[in-house]
């Protein structure tokens, strides 16, 4: 199929756009999200979908997240986008603590309900002047959360491919994206959708003696 040019936040748009198109129910939303995001990443998708489907949210990512959850759990499809990873710890009840728990929503239920519905996107990692407020990677606490998926590219073929198996999930998922790699190198990425399968490695060099295991800007 057709292929374009695209850097890493490009082919994240791109996703975002297959997801609208694909999915009537599936809606972006956070803060400063409708003008395309500090970042660009949902830039023209307000224009082209509405502002009943690409929306901002007040700065607050306790309700950003549970808006999502509130979405998922009727069905729809919540593409919840944090502006920055540092800023997710106020969501942590939302997320996988005791009282709103996305990530326990199957198991608590007996499998009856889901929060699968949810996807939490946010720019991830160290650009090098961002502080101790725009630099870090929290993946780990969350990785320890039975029920929630983190997801973290290391490219644009890989970023488009699995976001939107993380949108088509089953399970609520994380989407981390490495800040630093928007920008950096393109590679040519298919303009219709793709899934790149989640909870599976990418063996980039076989070997017999030690595993090295990393993600995002690591690889």
């Amino acid at each position: 199929g057709e292929t374009q040019k695209m850097n890493l936040f490009q082919s994240i748009t791109s996703a975002l756009d297959n997801a609208l198109a694909k999915d009537p129910t599936a809606v972006v939303f956070g803060e400063d999200v409708a003008f395309g995001g500090v970042f660009r990443c949902t830039v023209g998708l307000r224009d082209k979908y509405g502002k009943d489907r690409v929306f901002n949210t007040p700065l607050c990512e306790q309700g950003i997240v549970g808006f999502g959850i509130g979405i998922a759990v009727t069905g729809a499809t919540a593409i919840a986008e944090i502006q920055f990873a540092d800023y997710i710890f106020p969501a942590f009840d939302q997320v996988s603590t005791y009282k709103f728990e996305s990530s326990k929503y199957r198991y608590r239920s007996g499998d009856l309900f889901n929060c699968g519905n949810l996807t939490i996107r946010a720019p991830w990692g160290c650009v090098g002047h961002g502080a101790l407020y725009h630099s870090q990677s929290p993946e780990a606490f969350f990785a320890h959360c039975p029920g929630i998926k983190v997801v973290i590219p290391r490219s644009p073929l890989q970023a488009k491919g699995l976001l939107l198996s993380c949108i088509e999930d089953k399970n609520p998922c994380i989407f981390f994206e490495p800040k630093i790699l928007y920008r950096a190198a393109v590679e040519q990425v298919p303009v219709e959708p793709y899934n790149i399968p989640l909870s599976q490695a990418e063996v980039l060099q076989t070997g017999s003696d030690v595993t090295m295991v990393a993600w995002g800007t690591q690889v």
